[in-house]
């Protein structure tokens, strides 16, 4: 019996290598070159037709969650192509990349798994990080960009696990679509500490640790290590956490925010993006930020951390730091927040009031109301961050509009069933006075012959620029002054006078947007003397550093 010498043969690097990869794009020149010759199918269709095909077949699919799977299969064979669809088709992409679609692909990664994406780094083996970066093999100025996450606050979908990776991916997608970062200098990073999550552990098929989530003095240490490492190994890199525990997230940023570049979107990113519709909406209410009077509903790490910087402001308006916490006032589960309760979190003690000063306030079992608060504070500003659905009632809206001229109401937790109010309602209640924001895409109101435009405070009109900014200025951290810059471009880039005009831009712009704003970031980083880099064109600059998703010359090299 003869033994068969078939084989298939392997394929040329080239074709796996989603950086290089051009598929039917490669010309017969090129095939003859790189060893692809009868490899691939005769015709050559460039760029422009290899996209319109592709977004053909984007359409085809039947659900948002197979568009998403579609989308990321053609992120593994052809990045080139993938950011072409997405940056032509931003508005339309961007939640099925992301928020929302990407949390069900979360939910189901490992059930989905095709290909790894990214660093792997496991809290039960810490001293793998060295070796684990050293697989990229990429030098010290190789990389711009990491964005890690740990994977306990999910979105809205709480802890899953190493499925988080795919909130890293996606994170990247955005700020290259939206800002132009180059993909072949950016890393996604799953800081797998376990789950605490049973149908996970209880999953045969889940892919990371088996055990509930390292807590303490070891994640600390993990966390440390993380940090020293990757900042040693790719010192020029901006270091974004994504979607940590509230406690860790804001605990992380504090103690190491002056160390090392490090940016956490779901503190100073929403807290921005919030900013920037205050600032527009100020330009309508005619009172100015160092005036302002602030009520916070749901004062955890993001309501505390968004009323810092509306705090941060005030200060820079002329306020005085004690009178600006003092316009300041946080409702928790426990009511109105006071000096003398019991397991108040460090972040909040600053904002708590004397109890003196609210002694004869009305009570309802022991707790001051928002509805109280809102009657006795006359704020000028409304912030729900609770997801207490239905929270922003008819009588508080019309106590916030019997107490001010224009009252600003920003309603910004998601998804929808976790809204404090829907704005047709916020707009009706209040006489069509209101200044409303969203956290999440609500359609145009009509109240009264006018079409109010809603805005959504959505992160990604802000962090992509101020990412960009940061790594064109070479900062070396992330200054409030820089955030600050971002979200004035982005306020500044919104006509808000007119009758129901939208109080932050629409999405549809977002590339130029972003140029935008990462030119006021590097101006900032500049006049906070933290840039590295001084260019003498600052918009120059930040337009020479956007890639763009063309195929070019020595590309496929």
């Amino acid at each position: 019996m003869t033994e068969s010498r078939t084989r298939t043969p392997a394929t040329p690097g080239v074709l796996v290598d989603p950086l290089r990869n051009r598929g039917v794009a490669f010309t017969q020149e090129e095939r003859e070159a790189l060893g692809l010759t009868g490899r691939l199918p005769s015709g050559v269709l460039g760029l422009e037709q290899q996209a319109r095909r592709a977004y053909q077949q984007v359409q085809a699919q039947g659900s948002d969650l197979a568009k998403n799977v579609y989308l990321e299969q053609l992120h593994d064979r052809n990045e080139t192509l993938y950011f072409k669809v997405l940056t032509e088709h931003l508005t339309e992409m961007l939640p099925i990349v992301y928020d929302p679609t990407v949390g069900e692909a979360i939910e189901r990664y490992s059930h989905e798994y095709r290909r790894p994406r990214g660093i792997f780094l496991s809290i039960d083996r810490p001293d793998d990080m060295e070796k684990a970066f050293a697989t990229l093999q990429l030098g010290p100025e190789d990389v711009d960009l990491i964005v890690c996450t740990d994977a306990e606050e999910i979105l809205g979908i709480g802890d899953w696990g190493v499925g988080g990776i795919q909130i890293s991916v996606g994170k990247l997608a955005v700020y290259t679509a939206a800002a132009g970062i180059d993909p072949r200098r950016v890393v996604p990073v799953s800081l797998d500490v376990g789950t605490d999550r049973r149908s996970l552990l209880d999953d045969p098929l889940y892919l990371g640790n088996r055990h509930p989530r390292v807590r303490g003095a070891d994640y600390d240490a993990f966390i440390e290590k993380y940090l020293e490492t990757a900042s040693s190994t790719f010192p020029d890199a901006l270091l974004h956490f994504e979607d940590f525990g509230p406690s860790n997230a804001r605990r992380i940023l504090e103690q190491y925010g002056g160390r090392y570049r490090i940016f956490n979107d779901d503190m100073q990113g929403t807290g921005a993006i919030t900013l920037a519709a205050a600032l527009s909406a100020v330009k309508v209410s005619g009172v100015r930020m160092r005036e302002q009077k602030l009520v916070v509903f749901g004062a955890g790490t993001a309501g505390v951390g968004i009323a810092d910087q509306l705090r941060d402001a005030m200060i820079r308006d002329g306020a005085d730091p004690d009178q600006a916490a003092a316009q300041v006032w946080l409702i928790d589960k426990q009511g109105l927040l006071t000096r003398d309760m019991d397991g108040l979190r460090d972040f909040q003690q600053p904002y708590a009031r004397d109890p003196a000063e609210v002694a004869d306030w009305a009570r309802d079992d022991g707790a001051i109301s928002l509805l109280e608060t809102v009657r006795q504070v006359e704020p000028t500003i409304l912030l729900g961050t609770s997801t207490a659905h239905g929270a922003f009632t008819r009588e508080v809206v019309e106590a916030m509009a019997e107490g001010t001229e224009r009252p600003i109401v920003f309603p910004i937790s998601n998804p929808t069933s976790r809204i404090e109010a829907m704005p047709a309602d916020v707009i009706a209640w209040s006489g069509g006075k209101a200044l409303v924001a969203t956290g999440i895409p609500v359609p145009p109101v009509e109240y009264d012959g006018v079409t109010y435009q809603i805005g959504q405070a959505n992160n990604a009109l802000l962090y992509p620029g101020l990412g960009l900014g940061t790594i064109v200025s070479g900062a070396s951290q992330v200054t409030a002054g820089m955030l600050l810059a971002a979200a004035q471009a982005v306020a500044d880039q919104v006509d808000p006078s007119g009758p129901g005009a939208s109080l932050l831009p629409p999405v549809e712009n977002l590339r130029e947007s972003s140029a935008v704003t990462a030119t006021a970031v590097v101006k900032a980083a500049l006049d906070d003397g933290v840039a590295t880099s001084k260019p003498t064109d600052v918009s120059e600059a930040v337009r020479e550093a956007m890639w763009q998703p063309v195929y070019t010359d020595g590309a496929a090299a």
